[in-house]
């Protein structure tokens, strides 16, 4: 985001998580991957692109930045991706979703460490800071994968990363009504291609396998009826 732009940067991001949390279920699991699932992913890049290109006047101006920050934000999605997958996959293997999403978190930070010993200083340089500090981890994090965490019991790691392709629009929408920005046209036409991956989803068959790999007793009844 720094080098590409907000809107580049979680774009690129979101888009390339579906991308790769199915080339990982097929390739680690052998699961083959529903047309569905295709055109949902497919129909989601292409939403989430026009609403990149709506507001292209917030990416850098530099080319080679630009490149860098599309780089990152490609590598961003496929650990994106890896996350989703791994906490779906300890869940398959009798391992409750507390532990699950907890190991996984806890690995992350662990990793993370490092680097707010190194550059965390300013979250203590101010209450507004430490406050903002304190709302990520609570309620975008903590609460959001909390949430994440139930989803990822009814449905497979690529459909969940498939239905965060919807989280692009939210920080448009909420310009529009609360920063009073102005949406192009090209933007309107993302947001109705995003809304058509969520009609995908909600009326598609899951992708080949999926019932198999979940455990009987994570199943609510029919979940293996819809994505």
């Amino acid at each position: 985001m720094h080098f590409a732009g907000v809107a580049i940067g979680s774009v690129i991001s979101l888009a390339s998580a579906p991308l790769a949390s199915g080339l990982l279920e097929l390739l680690l699991e052998r699961r083959r991957l529903s047309l569905w699932w295709a055109l949902a992913a497919g129909l989601g890049i292409i939403g989430s692109t026009l609403l990149c290109l709506s507001k292209m006047t917030d990416a850098a101006e530099s080319t080679g930045q630009t490149v860098a920050g599309i780089a990152l934000g490609l590598i961003a999605g496929a650990t994106y991706a890896t996350y989703s997958w791994a906490a779906h996959h300890l869940m398959n293997h009798s391992i409750s979703r507390a532990a699950a999403m907890g190991s996984v978190f806890g690995l992350g930070g662990m990793l993370l460490l490092p680097v707010l010993i190194v550059n965390g200083a300013p979250l203590l340089a101010s209450a507004q800071a430490f406050s903002v500090a304190v709302y990520m981890a609570i309620i975008p994090m903590f609460l959001g994968y909390l949430l994440f965490g139930f989803g990822l019991t009814r449905v497979s790691a690529s459909t969940a990363t498939t239905i965060t392709l919807t989280e692009p629009a939210i920080p448009a929408i909420l310009a529009l009504l609360i920063v009073g920005e102005r949406l192009t046209t090209v933007g309107w036409i993302g947001f109705a291609v995003i809304a058509c991956v969520l009609v995908v989803l909600a009326i598609a068959p899951t992708n080949e396998s999926e019932s198999k790999s979940t455990p009987s007793s994570e199943k609510a009844p029919k979940a293996g009826s819809r994505a």
